[in-house]
């Protein structure tokens, strides 16, 4: 009946008790902490990627790090702000790797998204062709603070940055989007 007792914990105790039994090398808390993760990795890594393959790719490449590390999880942080960092740091990696290989690729995407955003309301098109326009490390700043909700103290636990960095990344992101998104709209005057 060790189910009874999950509902007393609070999310991080429970994720807590997860690593703890990965670290015994059980693969079900593995497979457990697998669903608990994966829809909000995958919204985190679609939008970076725009790729369902690679966000894929770099979920598992996640829960592999996860796996192996798990013993050397000192509990600094939040699970989510470390399973979400080693996402981060995943992604980058693998982004920076493929970066020559999308841009060839880029103009098949960019074709699939336009006839999808056709289908979004056009401040979604907008907001992202803006984003797109952003340095990668503003976007995902953008991200991490606006979709998944982390502080700028846990970003920049995340980013393995400067909590200023991250403020200052958070601050120049808002700067372009509001020069960008008037000229996408069509009112370059605004």
């Amino acid at each position: 009946m060790a189910s009874l007792a999950k509902p007393s914990l609070n999310n991080n105790e429970a994720e807590l008790a997860l690593i703890r039994r990965i670290t015994l090398r059980d693969r079900g808390a593995l497979r457990e902490l697998y669903v608990l993760y994966h829809r909000r990795l995958s919204r985190f890594l679609m939008r970076l990627t725009q790729r369902q393959d690679l966000a894929e790719e770099i979920i598992n490449d996640t829960l592999l790090v996860v796996w192996n590390s798990a013993d050397r999880f000192r509990g600094d942080s939040r699970v989510s702000t470390w399973i979400v960092g080693i996402a981060y740091r995943r992604a980058l990696k693998s982004i920076r790797r493929r970066r020559s290989f999308e841009l060839i690729e880029q103009e098949a995407d960019d074709s699939l998204v336009g006839a999808d955003a056709l289908q979004d309301c056009e401040t979604q098109e907008w907001i992202e062709e803006a984003l797109e326009e952003l340095p990668i490390e503003q976007r995902l700043c953008l991200e991490l603070a606006y979709v998944l909700g982390h502080s700028c103290e846990e970003i920049a636990a995340i980013t393995s940055c400067p909590v200023n960095t991250v403020k200052t990344r958070l601050f120049h992101a808002r700067r372009k989007l509001s020069l960008l998104l008037p000229r996408l709209a069509g009112n370059p005057d605004l």
